[in-house]
């Protein structure tokens, strides 16, 4: 397997950087990940689950909630200690294959969530659990190995197309889905019109169950750019060792912190605002459906919608990143996302803003409602926004962190991100079971972002 030179550039020596062909299999990996984030924990699974598996939508959001709070937890306690021993061990592609793996199995368990059966809400709740598990572990690693393929100065035009690139991935895989594989089950078509590909039965949400093995083959061709061409670390520690050594550098490394006062309040930052971001990409599609009744092909819509305004949010993010500074594209994501998470909760199915509008008629066009189409709006707005946030955060975390331990502090990230990241699903799980409102429950995400922001204002680049 090919491998590059440890950084010399303490030693003055000029570093040389993979050809082209590696950084664009490193790329591809946002692409093969992101049929988990698009298809299964946002526009098709989700809301199928909220809606057709689980009793009703409230208790559905409220059991996802639950699941994904579990898989946070578990993420934020092995991430930095995992990171640390990928540094010591040298390795990232091992891990990346692993964890990988671990995602394919579970996302093609979720093929037996069949409608209406409440005992498959276990296993399928355990099964997405584990694929955020192995989604968000093989991306820790994928990150740390951005130093090694692009100058300093292109990182965040490489963050960039990099969370693009992983959305043109979501639309494509959206529109798979939607055009030739979910249809409808009361008209038996697809939003193209056409019948279900290979007999995909519609009364029983076949369309919508092959998301899971999808995505597990999605992942699998498009991953393999990545073993093929793009160099891996040199190996340094046998795994025992690299054990010992990692844990003993990351005890130093969080001993440490309280010195590193701007690293110390980016974490912190991006603890907070992550948990609020990832929780309402985690919603917004059961919110959608329980708020004006959307099902799969609305939704996916909805989704290719956003996706093609986060590619474009990300792409523009990226170079603006290398021309401001991440902080600064940070700064403004986050205030379109208060901005817009704010307004969506003054938006129902007839109402917008505080004012009357007609709600949403049977069989009328897609997004016809004054309430859909701001609703839309506002999604497209936080798409926009997001792909920004998570590229330029990954940037500004190359720049602060020493470049010795880029994958423990990537896993530091990974704890930051995922520390709390169960605080935001089970706060919504919980008030939305305790007030049986899912409006109520999505109000929680404008704390997450007002305090994260306001963390962010400490840090100096």
């Amino acid at each position: 397997m090919t491998t590059i030179a440890p950084d010399v550039r303490m030693a003055g020596v000029q570093r040389t950087y993979p050809p082209r062909a590696a950084v664009v299999s490193w790329i591809f990996f946002d692409w093969a990940a992101q049929p988990y984030f698009t298809l299964i924990t946002t526009f098709v699974f989700a809301p199928y689950f909220a809606t057709s598996v689980a009793p009703d939508a409230a208790t559905g959001q409220s059991l996802w909630g639950f699941a994904m709070a579990a898989a946070g937890l578990a993420i934020a306690l092995l991430s930095p200690v995992l990171g640390a021993i990928a540094d010591a061990s040298g390795r990232r592609k091992p891990w990346i294959a692993g964890f990988g793996a671990l995602l394919v199995l579970a996302s093609c368990t979720l093929w037996i969530g069949k409608p209406g059966d409440p005992s498959v809400i276990p296993p399928l709740l355990t099964a997405v659990a584990l694929a955020s598990i192995g989604a968000e572990f093989a991306t820790v690693f994928n990150n740390a190995m951005m130093p090694t393929l692009v100058p300093p100065e292109r990182i965040g035009r490489l963050s960039g197309t990099g969370w693009a690139t992983g959305y043109i991935g979501g639309i494509f895989s959206l529109i798979i889905v939607l055009g030739f594989l979910a249809a409808n089950p009361e008209t038996g078509r697809t939003l193209l019109g056409f019948a279900p590909l290979f007999g995909l039965d519609p009364a029983t949400h076949q369309g919508d169950r092959i998301v899971g093995p999808l995505t597990g083959l999605w992942f699998i061709i498009f991953v393999t750019p990545l073993f093929l061409f793009t160099p891996d670390y040199p190996a340094k520690l046998p795994v025992r060792e690299a054990l010992r050594e990692g844990l003993l550098e990351l005890k130093q490394s969080i001993k440490g912190l309280p010195q590193q006062k701007s690293l110390a309040a980016f974490l912190l930052a991006n603890m907070i605002y992550t948990d609020g971001l990832v929780s309402l990409f985690a919603f917004g599609g059961i919110y959608a459906a329980g708020t004006f009744g959307w099902h799969t092909i609305q939704i996916g819509s909805f989704g290719i919608m956003l996706a093609i305004a986060g590619t474009f949010g990300a792409w523009l993010g990226g170079k603006l990143d290398d021309h401001l500074g991440p902080k600064r594209v940070i700064a403004g994501s986050l205030l379109v996302l208060l901005l817009s998470v704010a307004a969506i909760l003054l938006v129902d199915k007839d109402s917008v803003l505080f004012f009357k509008v007609a709600p949403p008629q049977a069989g009328a066009p897609l997004f016809s409602s004054a309430a859909e189409r701001a609703y839309l709006v506002l999604g497209c707005l936080i798409g926009a926004a997001g792909g920004p946030l998570q590229a330029a955060s990954r940037t500004l975390l190359i720049r602060l962190a020493p470049k010795d331990r880029i994958a423990q502090y990537f896993g530091l990230f990974a704890l930051t991100g995922k520390v709390t990241s169960f605080i935001g699903p089970l706060l919504i799980g919980m008030i939305t079971a305790a007030t049986a409102s899912q409006k109520a429950g999505m109000a929680v995400l404008v704390v997450f972002f007002v305090a994260g922001l306001g963390l962010l204002m400490r840090v100096r680049d």
